[in-house]
């Protein structure tokens, strides 16, 4: 299993969509909480199932479930926890939620994790990519982030 990630920030739309071109990956699997109010344009998701058609031949799927609650995210956005907790609440819910059972490897295989952070360090992107790496008990399953 081959499963990418990116973030949009602080890319231009230009560096973005080529990353994805480039990358191999089939689909832009969305794991955003709200996906149509963005700062970048190109990244609202109208627009970015049009981009990403037009310009890659990629397909997008939205997948909420594998979002953060406003619960857990607003107060990691307020610095009113840490990361770490926050890590741990989204590991839970994730947990919580079944994902694994719902959310089909075929989907994922060769797909591009998307999210708004830059990096994947702090992002929940990584946390779901090596949620459902464990939980699908793929060991050979490799995780590469587009930067």
């Amino acid at each position: 299993m081959k499963i990418f990630t990116i973030g949009f920030t602080e890319k231009k739309a230009e560096r973005f969509f080529s990353l994805i071109k480039v990358s191999g990956a089939k689909r832009i699997v969305d794991v955003r909480l709200n996906n149509i109010s963005q700062l970048s344009g190109f990244a609202k998701k109208d627009d970015l199932k049009f981009f990403l058609k037009e310009l890659c031949d990629v397909d997008y799927v939205h997948l909420p479930e594998l979002a953060p609650t406003k619960e857990i995210l607003s107060p990691y956005q307020k610095k009113e926890i840490s990361w770490q907790q926050y890590e741990d609440k989204f590991l839970n819910l994730m947990a919580k939620r079944n994902v694994e059972k719902y959310v089909k490897p075929e989907i994922i295989d060769e797909g591009c994790l998307l999210c708004s952070e830059h990096l994947p360090h702090q992002c929940h992107r990584r946390l779901v990519a090596d949620y459902l790496k464990a939980a699908w008990n793929d060991s050979e399953a490799i995780v590469k982030d587009l930067i």
